[in-house]
């Protein structure tokens, strides 16, 4: 067992496969640096929240005035900075979502918005992608679709899942868009079979994940939006990876000019320098509790230092436009990493949005057979994350997806060494594939 993590316990992790640990020992812009100094390009923003790359010394020094100030308050006070952040993200927030709820982590938000769901509508069930993670509760695991879910189940009643908008691996075997959004009318029917009354709500994220990496086609959010209408369902948007810039947009339903009941965010709200997570309510749902308890709460959210880093974090967005800047650099990054997968025979769709994207990793890419089929368990993933560490890069590798995410600050320069990088990764895994 390695020292570093003997009193250590690693999340998603089988403890003994992580020997040896990467220990990092510092970090500047968009790269980080381990033990024995070895640098690091961070093209997953950690765990896609570290927006604005590491030491920014804006949000630095509004963390370090705000703990000179006020470092520990209760959630039930208000102050300044909790007023203008609560403000401020008014103004972002598409339509009338404009009132905003606190924890401390996207899970949290998540699980929050299936319990406001609930209790304002009276209904018992979540609808849920059949690829997708919400979050590491016990409930957002059992919600989601997200292999993982498998380690609590049976879990909280309630949970309903559907096919999901999955173009590259039609669960249908049509084809977008002569398809006019096939899974969109699956997913009505099966609300009928459901019986619609007894839905609080159906949960999407605009661009999938960990649990596929991939963007809604467009028209579905809109699909989606006219079927929640339809039949007095929320529409919850998982904005926690997609939020603040990453797709290229202020948050991904922006694209379609979709507004959302609630939308959970976390991740690049404080760029990752603070834990900080919210719900976004619609003004008529948020006045639900005027006149009736809200009986939820969070010792530490909103903390005075989370709310300093968030307003600091708002206030670099839109002075360094960063949002257009992503989405410029995100046809950049789109451009090179189709010219990438093209060297590969491992690489079998390419997608993206602004300055999220995936790599999809096939063993026969005439039948599209996945790198490591779905609850599988292997060791491929983790070497191939090894072998990137080794290039001096750094992605999310998970079964056959490489998910990439780069701090929203990085220029033409760091694409191509992310390429360059990248290209020796891949060539390792053509390697591993069989002959033929």
């Amino acid at each position: 067992m390695d020292e570093y993590r003997r009193h250590y316990l690693i999340p998603w992790s089988v403890q003994e496969r992580e020997d040896p640990v990467l220990v990092v020992s510092r970090a500047e812009g968009v790269y980080f640096y381990d033990r024995e100094g070895r640098r690091y390009l961070d093209f997953l923003s950690q765990l896609f929240h570290c927006h604005l790359g590491h030491g920014h010394p804006r949000v630095v020094r509004a963390l370090q005035e705000q703990a000179a100030k006020l470092a520990c308050l209760s959630p039930i006070f208000l102050t300044q900075e909790r007023a203008e952040l609560s403000r401020r993200l008014a103004a972002k927030l598409p339509g009338d979502l404009n009132r905003v709820f606190y924890v401390n982590s996207g899970s949290e938000a998540d699980d929050i918005a299936f319990t406001l769901a609930r209790l304002i509508t009276k209904r018992p069930k979540i609808f849920a992608k059949y690829r997708s993670y919400h979050g590491t509760t016990y409930s957002t695991l059992g919600v989601a679709g997200d292999p993982r879910r498998i380690a609590v189940e049976p879990g909280p009643p309630g949970c309903v899942r559907f096919y999901d908008p999955y173009c590259y691996r039609c669960d249908f075997d049509k084809t977008y868009p002569d398809c006019n959004l096939f899974c969109a009318d699956a997913l009505e029917r099966q609300l009928q079979m459901e019986n619609p009354a007894t839905v609080a709500a159906i949960v999407v994220e605009p661009f999938t994940g960990a649990a596929g990496g991939f963007p809604v086609p467009d028209g579905y959010l809109r699909r989606l939006r006219e079927i929640c209408d339809r039949y007095g369902i929320l529409l919850i948007a998982d904005e926690v990876i997609t939020g603040f810039g990453r797709t290229g947009a202020w948050f991904g339903v922006d694209h379609e000019g979709v507004v959302p009941d609630l939308m959970v965010l976390a991740k690049g709200l404080t760029a990752g320098y603070a834990p900080l997570g919210a719900v976004a309510l619609r003004e008529p749902l948020a006045r639900e509790w005027e006149s009736r308890m809200l009986p939820l709460g969070s010792t530490f959210a909103p903390h005075p230092l989370a709310c300093a880093a968030a307003l600091a974090c708002l206030q670099e967005y839109e002075e360094r436009r960063l949002v257009e800047h992503a989405r410029a650099l995100g046809e950049i990054l789109a451009q090179q990493l189709r010219d990438l997968a093209r060297r590969h025979r491992c690489v079998g769709d390419v997608r993206s949005k602004g300055l999220l994207a995936c790599l999809e990793l096939v063993s026969d890419p005439v039948r599209k057979t996945p790198l490591v089929p779905p609850n599988t368990d292997s060791l491929l993933p983790l070497q191939i994350r090894r072998q990137a560490w080794q290039e001096g890069i750094h992605v999310f590798v998970r079964n056959h997806l490489i998910l990439l995410a780069p701090p929203l600050i990085i220029e033409p320069a760091h694409i191509e060494e992310a390429m360059s990088k990248l290209d020796r990764v891949l060539a390792w895994v053509d390697e591993q594939l069989p002959l033929g």
